[in-house]
């Protein structure tokens, strides 16, 4: 069959093969769930009479923490899936683990709300980095409707997220917080069931692993998996000793340290790993200051789920032209920018073409956004004083920070792929996903650590110091440029 003609008979969801619709729609219901769960989480964490009564600061950290785990998971996600079974069967056994751990935040009890959050953090690592690699492949490297797949791919994504806090918040308000986590239960499980129901139009991708372990591979595989268990356990030991006992400090404590050391440990391998050459060597280099500004970006962007919903929450006002709204009603504002704003983006890309900023300053501008981000929040708490403040202030925020998303993310991940060594493309997207990992452990021992200061000074100081490291990396953008456009041994050249 000529491939026009396959290229036709496939034509069945919107001009793309059926397989994409299988993958848009779990997607679209998984992300209901994630982000219906993640909007009200803080709010059941904190809550004294219904919830578990956390106080605020180590709700905050536990939160983080959390949403550091799923990244910090993915990368498990990713290796399971190239090297023992495959994508189709690691999604379909993340999206089983997460209606597991939603189904366990249904449950009034303490120990099922920890299992639940676990296995949601699992469930996601194993889930997030594989279904859009099955979008990818799809299609072959040079067929042109990858990307148009993609735009359709987010657009599902950005329609779940969308959607969940408004469905979630009003059953939180109206019925109680179990089920609302009902309700993102409900949404994994019709992920799931058109996951299962669509597995034939997805004609076998995924089915296989495509690096899978050998024989030759296990005793260096048993080592490693020894290695990382001792770290572990010395890690948690270490945390509950300084902590005085276990508990939810101990752990946040825990993960903190692991999500800091993970990507010191990429890099220093990368560095040192024979397999780079001396060129791919500087172009790592180049990519340490965007990890650095990534980190940092990530660190503000994430706290839509805990210092802005504490502060939409306890201190705004909850209505909008005389009608009510809830403190989830917030965490809408940003997908529903995307959809407004990214095709936008990309015509303007488009245009530029090299005209355009390059890498370097890209980051700097999405960093600088993140700033001025939380200078209005900081802003926006001193004009309250002691009253409450306008609603307003929360939706320009989360605007701008999505204009700081879009100049930060879709590039992040090009610049991933553009600056990995030939022998460590998969590991260097494992990197990138230590980013927000990293970033959000940092919230989570910087709301411990700052618990009593105003949130003006809370906010204040961190736009202080993001705007501080944007204007730094503006400087830098010229030195990471020609770290990064240099020609290697096998003749390619790398541009911005």
């Amino acid at each position: 069959m000529s491939s026009s003609n396959q290229v036709t008979s496939e034509k069945t969801f919107f001009g793309h093969p059926r397989g994409l619709a299988t993958l848009f729609t779990t997607e679209l219901w998984e992300r209901f769930s994630y982000y219906g769960m993640r909007a009200i989480l803080l709010l059941y964490l904190t809550d004294q009479a219904h919830g578990l009564g956390l106080g605020q600061s180590l709700g905050e950290a536990v939160v983080s923490i959390y949403g550091a785990s799923v990244y910090l998971l993915s990368v498990l996600g990713g290796w399971f899936a190239d090297r023992v079974i495959g994508a189709r069967k690691t999604v379909l056994y993340g999206g089983a683990i997460i209606v597991a751990g939603h189904l366990s935040l249904t449950l009034p009890a303490h120990a099922t709300a920890y299992l639940g959050i676990a296995l949601v953090a699992l469930g996601t690592g194993l889930l997030k980095p594989n279904v859009s690699t099955m979008v990818g492949n799809l299609y072959e490297r040079d067929d042109t409707r990858r990307d148009s797949a993609f735009s359709i791919f987010y657009m599902g994504i950005n329609i779940g997220s969308f959607s969940a806090p408004f469905v979630v918040g009003f059953l939180r308000e109206h019925f109680g917080f179990h089920v609302a986590f009902g309700a993102a239960a409900v949404g994994m499980t019709l992920a799931l069931f058109s996951y299962v129901l669509g597995r034939r139009t997805l004609q076998g991708r995924g089915d296989t692993p495509p690096n899978p372990l050998t024989a030759a591979d296990r005793p260096g595989m048993i080592r490693v998996v020894l290695a990382v268990a001792i770290l572990l356990g010395a890690v948690f030991t270490w945390s509950a000793w300084r902590s005085g006992g276990v508990g939810p400090k101990p752990v946040v404590d825990a993960i903190s340290y692991l999500c800091f050391l993970a990507p010191i440990a990429y890099f220093t391998m990368l560095l040192r790993s024979p397999l780079v050459t001396p060129v791919e060597r500087r172009r790592v280099r180049a990519y340490i200051p965007l990890f650095i500004a990534a980190m940092l970006f990530f660190m503000v962007f994430e706290q839509a789920a805990t210092t802005l919903t504490s502060f939409a929450a306890n201190r705004t006002e909850l209505s909008v032209f005389g009608l009510g709204i809830t403190p989830e009603f917030f965490q809408s504002v940003n997908p529903f920018s995307i959809i407004v704003l990214a095709p936008v983006f990309a015509v303007v890309w488009i245009k530029l073409g090299d005209r355009g900023p390059g890498i370097g300053h890209k980051f700097a501008t999405g960093l600088l956004l993140a700033g001025i981000s939380f200078g209005v929040m900081a802003l926006a708490s001193s004009v309250a004083g002691e009253g409450l403040a306008s609603p307003l202030w929360l939706v320009l925020v989360y605007v701008i920070q999505t204009l700081g998303e879009l100049f930060l993310s879709p590039v992040g991940l090009a610049a991933t792929t553009l600056l990995a060594p030939k022998a460590f493309n998969s590991q260097m997207m494992a990197l990138w996903f230590l980013a927000p990992a990293a970033g959000q452990a940092i919230t989570a021992q910087l709301v411990q650590a700052t618990e009593g200061a105003s949130d003006t000074a809370y906010f204040g100081g961190l736009a202080i110091v993001t705007v501080a490291v944007a204007i730094v990396l503006y400087f830098l953008s010229p030195w990471i440029r020609r770290h990064a456009d240099q020609r290697d041994q096998r003749g390619i050249t790398v541009t911005h």
